[in-house]
């Protein structure tokens, strides 16, 4: 996990600087996926920041021909991003980015998952999960969880982020991250 912004300025500065370079309007939901996704924000915190950039005018707030709100870095907003973001570090905004648009494309995709469970004989659960991309089946895991809270937390975890589980996985079956073998 990298490092978390904990000041309030370094936060919406970080928020305006994702909504501007994905750079298509998203909705409250989507917003919030890609700043929390990689820890480097919490949900109330992100939650707080993003009504106050609404409020001082550098989010707007449109609907879609659906009735949805969705959300907009304003002129204001990009003269703020663009002259404060010096003060965020490189690395942490360009691999949020990247989680960002990894996300929003694995939604545009319409990624479909699968996740079932099976409770067993001994008290403990098979736990089948699936990503189908363009009826494709990209990823098929079962695994055995030994209890129901660890079973919750997993399913749980599968629905919300699927991609970085997809993810983590890719990278622990190719070596990328060797400190989880040692």
């Amino acid at each position: 996990m990298q490092a978390q912004l904990k000041e309030k300025n370094d936060i919406k500065i970080f928020i305006l600087y994702l909504m501007r370079n994905i750079g298509y309007p998203l909705d409250f939901a989507n917003i919030n996926d890609i700043v929390v996704q990689d820890g480097v924000v919490n949900y109330f915190d992100f939650a707080e920041c993003f009504a106050e950039l609404i409020e001082t005018g550098n989010v707007s707030e449109s609907e879609d021909e659906n009735g949805e709100k969705l959300y907009s870095v304003t002129e204001q907003g990009k003269h703020v991003s663009d002259n404060l973001q010096s003060e965020l570090f490189m690395m942490i905004r360009e691999k949020s980015l990247k989680s960002a648009l990894r996300l929003l494309d694995f939604k545009k995709r319409g990624s479909q998952i699968k996740c079932k469970s099976r409770p067993q004989a001994d008290g403990s659960y098979l736990l089948d999960c699936s990503i189908i991309e363009s009826k494709v089946e990209v990823m098929k895991l079962t695994l055995k969880v030994d209890n129901k809270k660890q079973l919750d937390r997993m399913v749980y975890n599968f629905d919300q982020r699927p991609e970085s589980v997809y993810k983590g996985f890719m990278a622990v079956l190719t070596g990328e991250v060797d400190y989880l073998i040692d």
